[in-house]
């Protein structure tokens, strides 16, 4: 796998998807408040990364891939501050569309002795117009037959409506493109026309209407899921069981995990979905890459926050 690794360099990748900034504030707890049973946190340090699908770009350009980026910004200083975040890491951010009706959103985590104690979200939620659908239509028209693979990040903050979707599988379609696509919600018929989809165990079970308590309860889940959308393939990932990888005419390929230590989830989806959409762009099968990305994500859920990993790092892990 290491070899797929070394050509991530030469990997170019559209994301789209719902970008936000997650900010972190760490302090310390040493006392309750007199004006309410609630905890002091003495700030001590704050920082700020690229989250949502961010995140995922934010993976794939630490990992040495060119990327560009297409989504939408809220007006003003936070708006800004997100494109030059983006900037600073090498992004191409010609796809981003500032939209007046929108904040750019910021997830606000307060941290106080290495435990998370408190998320603040200042969001915009509610489908984008017409108008703005259209412009980011253009701008995916654009840059599609540039890249190698499209990465679409859903958070469910109103980028990604029906209609984008459908426009974003017919131009990859007519490009000849792969879509991994990171789902929201429950109705996955949206992402018909996707190559890969990749929910995590809870958001299966909810797409699949199906209790999910052990691994054949999975398989039935992921195989129902496969036919009620019609998919060409499905990775759901299991946490501490690691991945399932459904393909065609192929029995369930069970992955085990490789996390040493679980300290933080947050983010471990998006890194599963840049390190497989890396492999998948460099040549390598859906096995090898769920493999590679598998290894990915058992790194990054030992950090804190929404972390990324270095070529290093996973060329180190792969055993």
């Amino acid at each position: 796998m290491k070899q797929w690794i070394d050509q991530f360099k030469h990997c170019h990748i559209l994301v789209i998807g719902d970008c936000m900034i997650d900010e972190y504030v760490w302090g310390k707890i040493d006392r309750i408040s007199p004006e309410a049973p609630v905890p002091v946190v003495e700030v001590k340090r704050d920082n700020a990364t690229l989250g949502g699908a961010g995140n995922v770009v934010n993976n794939l350009a630490t990992l040495k891939a060119s990327v560009s980026i297409v989504g939408t910004v809220g007006q003003g200083n936070n708006g800004k501050r997100l494109i030059d975040m983006f900037q600073a890491i090498g992004v191409n951010t010609d796809g981003l569309v500032e939209d007046i009706t929108r904040s750019t959103t910021i997830k606000t985590r307060i941290m106080a002795s290495e435990q998370h104690v408190l998320r603040i979200d200042r969001e915009t939620s509610f489908p984008i117009s017409k108008q703005i659908e259209d412009t980011i239509t253009r701008n995916i028209r654009t840059s599609i037959q540039d890249v190698d693979l499209v990465i679409v990040s859903d958070y469910g903050k109103g980028l990604l409506t029906p209609v984008l979707l459908q426009s974003i599988m017919q131009l990859a379609a007519t490009h000849n493109k792969q879509v991994m696509v990171d789902p929201k919600g429950f109705n996955y018929e949206k992402y018909q026309g996707a190559s890969l989809i990749t929910p995590n165990r809870k958001e299966a079970s909810l797409a699949a209407n199906m209790d999910i308590s052990d691994m054949s309860s999975l398989i039935s889940a992921g195989q129902h899921i496969m036919q009620k959308v019609g998919l060409q393939r499905l990775l759901i990932t299991c946490g501490k069981d690691g991945m399932v990888l459904f393909e065609p005419d192929e029995l369930p390929y069970h992955i085990e995990t490789c996390a040493k230590q679980v300290f933080d989830v947050s983010g471990a989806g998006d890194t599963v979905v840049s390190v497989m959409g890396l492999a998948l762009a460099a040549g390598a099968a859906y096995r090898e890459a769920a493999s590679l990305a598998n290894f990915a994500a058992g790194i990054v859920v030992g950090k804190v926050g929404t972390a990324t990993i270095s070529q290093d790092e996973l060329r180190n892990a792969i055993v």
